[in-house]
């Protein structure tokens, strides 16, 4: 498989999860996908308009997304965005040591980090939304009378 494929299969996964999100979640699960498209947008954006600067461009990406899932999680206080925020602290750290070291953000190690990271907050994503789905369901049911 190619390096390329497996890149857009990865973009597709992670807005496939963001459109779950915003289908089937509540407040906080549609405000956190918004950050994880916005995210993919401006890295996709980074990369293609301006390659001289694009660890900037991630590192300030990261930090950002981090920022406003600190707030969705301050706000409404699921575990699940305790993992997001967990997998971003560790995608921030990859990104600072990268810029700090001057390594290139094109070897295998950053690759498997970032995906392996990435995957973890589309999965924390959905798994999220998948949980407050079933609990408005089963709240529904419960508050629904009862069929004669």
């Amino acid at each position: 498989m190619s390096g390329i494929f497996l890149y857009l299969l990865l973009q597709l996964f992670s807005f496939l999860g963001a459109a779950f999100a915003f289908w089937k979640g509540g407040p906080a699960e549609r405000f956190s996908a918004a950050v994880v498209v916005g995210n993919l947008l401006i890295g996709m954006s980074g990369q293609w308009l301006a390659y001289e600067h694009v660890q900037m461009i991630r590192l300030c990406n990261d930090g950002l997304a981090a920022v406003a899932m600190l707030i969705v999680t301050v706000r409404y206080g699921a575990l699940w965005m305790g993992g997001v925020m967990l997998f971003y602290a560790a995608q921030f750290s990859l990104q600072s040591y990268y810029l700090v070291t001057d390594r290139p953000g094109n070897d295998y190690l950053y690759a498997l980090v970032n995906n392996i990271d990435w995957n973890g907050v589309i999965w924390c994503l959905i798994i999220g939304t998948a949980v407050a789905w079933r609990q408005r369901v089963r709240a529904a049911r419960l508050a629904a009378p009862p069929a004669p």
